[in-house]
């Protein structure tokens, strides 16, 4: 099966090379990179470009303004050729097995999405540490029980959802897992961390208050009316 690998990018020049080449250097071959250059005004295009002429699977398209996460995020799922899409965010990195074990569990299998743990870049030590062994729904009234940036899923069940909810600036993807819950989509939690997970300058950390309530709305699953 063939893997779209969605990455949108924002001025983040110094953490991209390391990214994407945790991903051309998976052990699963069998993938698109989609990259998504939101209008950045760092270094980020050039950089991009010369990765591009190195591997036919990168892909990338720039917005000629910014646009945001979300929209970024259903632009590239627009392009996308893959029967699987998974997650990465640029200032992270996917250690070499994760598409291969990704792969295997969903083909031909009950569940439409899984994800994994994840290695706290600055501590080195597995997350979430807890919280994975309580009841997802009850784990959704306090916080995302999800790693986005592990997230693997079927196209066909992120187009049934309609992709990206983008009334959703911040917490787009706790907006996403809130509706595959909510409509009894089947997920595998990997135990094993798949993915090295940045939680420094990004934006749940930067853009707290935001953060917070998008995902209040979603989790009350009403429509925000904060203005970005």
């Amino acid at each position: 099966m063939k893997v779209s690998v969605l990455m949108p990018i924002y001025n983040d020049e110094n953490n991209l090379f390391n990214s994407i080449n945790s991903i051309l250097n998976q052990s699963y071959k069998n993938f698109e990179l989609i990259i998504v250059n939101d209008a950045s005004t760092d270094n980020t295009l050039e950089v991009l470009e010369k990765f591009k002429n190195l591997d036919s699977r990168i892909k990338v398209f720039t917005n000629n303004k910014n646009i945001g996460l979300t929209k970024s995020l259903n632009l590239a799922l627009a392009k996308s050729e893959g029967e699987l899409i998974a997650r990465q965010d640029s200032d992270d990195l996917s250690l070499g097995e994760r598409l291969k074990k990704q792969v295997e569990l969903l083909q031909n299998s009950k569940y439409s999405f899984c994800v994994s743990r994840a290695i706290n870049s600055k501590t080195q030590k597995p997350i979430p540490r807890y919280s994975y062994y309580f009841p997802t729904k009850l784990v959704m009234n306090f916080k995302n029980p999800f790693i986005h940036g592990t997230l693997m899923i079927k196209k066909n069940v992120l187009n049934k959802l309609g992709g990206y909810n983008e009334n959703f600036y911040y917490s787009q993807d706790f907006k996403l897992f809130f509706d595959l819950i909510r409509k009894h989509y089947k997920y595998f939690y990997i135990k094993e961390p798949l993915y090295v997970l940045n939680l420094e300058n990004n934006i749940s950390t930067i853009k707290q208050k935001e953060q917070k309530y998008y995902f209040d709305c979603a989790r009350k699953n009403i429509t925000p009316n904060l203005i970005i």
